[in-house]
């Protein structure tokens, strides 16, 4: 099963059987990295053709559905942003089963193309927990019944929030930014308490124009490294690795730019990809470090101009595949950087 939602509804797009019993727990999938385990997928659909059902939804966003059994949830921000939801659907047919809301009267500055609410939510069966920006996180059951929820304080950048939650072990894990401040913070799922928090420097509002525009909307990605597992998360700049248990920084490598949108992925054996937005650099590096890696474990390093990337690269054996704001689709060889493909542009893309 595949699950989109674009403008203001949200579709389910039959699949093979064995696919539908498969969740698709959090952002990008069960482990984060976009990938899933459909055989046969479908390739077409149309506003009918391999659609089970529609349903419509109170506003536009940009936060992808989560699937766990026969839920699905996703967030809504209402009335411009002062109310900010999390909706429960019946898989089976689309039907609305509970839908809650949180009251948030402050000002909090976004961009026309990112509501409110733009982060995914995240479920493991038991717990819903979806970040409303500067509204906090919230947690539920599949009940609806509201389980906690964590003050986070006032995110603030001109081009708003997007980072999803991530779950690890008994861990709820946010990349709070970008902004003035901007913080990893990791609650205990159950309980919402503060187990660590790791604060990043060099925050931006972007309010001052271009000289501003710095941030990272990334949200982290859990990795096992050898023996032991890292989190990964883009930050202006840099891409890091942290101890998820404890948030301590373990590395860092150089080369990203100063705008950082998409989530990074690392192979099965330990190569970390990480690519810039706005035009930004790409890198490569060896995840596995301690202190800056720069010279050390950088595999390779495009420094020349790039498409505007939103979207997430996904791995496939040894080849990461990239599908920019243009249309431009490209494939790089993990471990060398190559650009296997010249300005290939996808059917029908503008």
């Amino acid at each position: 099963m595949k699950t989109i939602w674009m403008g203001a509804c949200v579709a389910l797009f039959s699949c093979m059987a064995a696919l539908q019993a498969d969740d698709w727990p959090a952002w990008r999938g069960p482990h984060g990295d976009g990938n899933s385990a459909a055989k046969a997928p479908p390739l077409q659909w149309s506003r009918t053709e391999n659609v089970r059902w529609k349903t419509p939804l109170p506003g536009p966003g940009n936060s992808s559905p989560v699937v766990w059994k026969d839920r699905v949830f996703l967030t809504q921000a209402l009335d411009q942003g002062r109310r900010r939801a999390v909706l429960c659907l019946n898989r089976a047919d689309g039907k609305l089963l509970w839908q809650r809301e949180t009251r948030y009267a402050e000002k909090e500055s976004t961009h026309e193309t990112n509501p409110y609410c733009s982060a995914t939510p995240v479920a493991d069966g038991q717990h819903v927990i979806a970040s409303l920006g500067s509204a906090g996180l919230v947690c539920y059951d599949f009940n609806g019944k509201e389980l906690w929820r964590k003050d986070v304080g006032k995110l603030e950048h001109i081009w708003g929030n997007g980072s999803s939650p991530i779950l690890y072990g008994d861990l709820a894990i946010l990349w709070c930014g970008p902004g003035g401040r901007q913080f990893l913070l990791a609650v205990q799922k159950n309980n919402g308490a503060t187990v660590w928090k790791h604060d990043e420097p060099g925050g931006k509002s972007g309010a001052a124009g271009p000289k501003e525009w710095l941030g990272s909307w990334c949200t982290p990605l859990i990795a096992r490294v050898g023996n032991h597992d890292e989190l990964i998360l883009g930050v202006p700049k840099k891409v890091k690795g942290f101890d998820p248990r404890t948030g301590k920084e373990l590395w860092s490598c150089g080369g990203l730019g100063e705008l950082v949108y998409a989530s990074p992925v690392c192979s099965a054996d330990g190569i970390v990809v990480a690519v810039s937005g706005y035009y930004g650099p790409a890198l490569a590096v060896r995840a596995g470090g301690t202190g800056d890696v720069t010279d050390t474990r950088r595999l390779w390093h495009h420094q020349r101009r790039h498409p505007q990337r939103i979207g997430s690269p996904v791995l496939i054996g040894g080849y990461a595949y990239l599908f920019n704001e243009s249309g431009l689709a490209q494939c790089f060889d993990v471990k060398t950087g190559e650009d296997l493909w010249k300005k290939e542009r996808a059917s029908g893309a503008t």
